[in-house]
């Protein structure tokens, strides 16, 4: 088949009226393995809601409600991708999670990214800037998936983006100031149209745009967008509309809540006074709160996951 000799190669297999050695076969393999990678429609959206909660149980430990919540959000995006051209158009279901430091927000959304098989990157949203100014433009998160996709456009519009420390965009103040909020209201502004859906140019290559650059567009219709934050200080706002105002007869009556289920009963309306734009907030329906770990849970994390610490150092010690 290739022309090498019997005594160069470590086995000949026969076949009709010619050889095939094992070199060509390995590489017949390899080209093989590339053209499948290459073919492979990126999405696993055969999952239901049930098995994907069920995948990130093997990573997750407690959290139940955030599982669910992220479980169903994301087989509804999938699935409204499958349907795109019905008469009727489902709206995108991005997510807002919020929980203290520690409690697995971002591994819930990179446990996810894997699960489904689709291009996922996590950027921070502290760096971010308006346009214009030093940091990064809110277009570069777009950047930074297109790269993670092997710069294939089809997959980027496919991909999820994790915007993590979401709250440290929130805008200084509840009062609408005439002064530039550069790193806060301003790029609330900006990742408005990008988080909805909307036509992106962005330079391949990231950084700034310049004229001799040249562009790719690309549609975040398709692209879902988890944000988290540990919204430091939130509990208050909550704990205040909670109780309510008013005196005597006319002043609702409310059951003493718990401080660590307070972000449990979190809406909409805390964000906003928390400093979130409410057109920002309108793009993220699917609100989720992460609980607090308990001792027990902790003792779990890190005995029961597969990845956990301690099968980390039993399969370090094996090797």
């Amino acid at each position: 088949f290739c022309a090498a000799y019997q005594k160069d190669v470590a086995l000949l297999i026969e076949g009709n009226s010619c050889y095939i050695c094992n070199n060509c076969i390995e590489k017949s393999q390899l080209i093989l393995t590339e053209n499948n990678k290459n073919d492979e429609t990126y999405i696993n959206d055969d999952k239901s809601p049930r098995e994907i909660k069920k995948e990130l149980d093997k990573f997750i430990i407690g959290q139940e409600q955030a599982k669910k919540t992220v479980s169903v959000a994301v087989y509804n995006h999938y699935k409204r991708l499958s349907v795109l051209e019905q008469t009727i158009q489902i709206d995108k279901s991005n997510i807002l999670l919020a929980g203290s430091t520690g409690t697995g927000k971002t591994l819930l959304a990179k446990t996810l990214a894997n699960i489904l098989n689709v291009p996922f990157v996590i950027v921070d949203a502290t760096v971010l800037t308006e346009a214009g100014y030093v940091g990064e433009d809110v277009e570069n998160v777009l950047v930074r998936l297109y790269q993670e996709s092997n710069y294939d456009i089809e997959k980027t519009q496919k991909g999820i983006i994790y915007i993590d420390e979401i709250d440290k965009i929130a805008r200084k103040n509840p009062n609408i100031s005439i002064t530039r909020d550069v790193s806060g209201e301003g790029v609330q502004q900006s990742l408005l149209k990008i988080i909805e859906g909307t036509i992106a140019n962005i330079p391949p290559k990231g950084g700034r745009k310049h004229p001799e650059q040249p562009l790719v567009k690309i549609d975040t219709t398709n692209i879902l967008f988890i944000c988290g934050g540990t919204f430091d200080g939130i509990t208050e706002i909550i704990k205040k509309r909670l109780k309510g105002g008013g005196i005597g007869f006319e002043k609702p009556l409310t059951n003493k809540i718990d401080k660590t289920d307070l972000l449990k009963a979190v809406c909409p309306d805390d964000f906003i006074n928390y400093g979130f734009i409410p057109e920002l907030m309108g793009r993220l329906p699917i609100i989720t709160s992460l609980e607090i770990l308990t001792p027990k849970m902790m003792l779990e994390i890190l005995t029961t996951p597969q990845n956990s610490i301690i099968n980390q150092y039993k399969f370090l010690f094996n090797l």
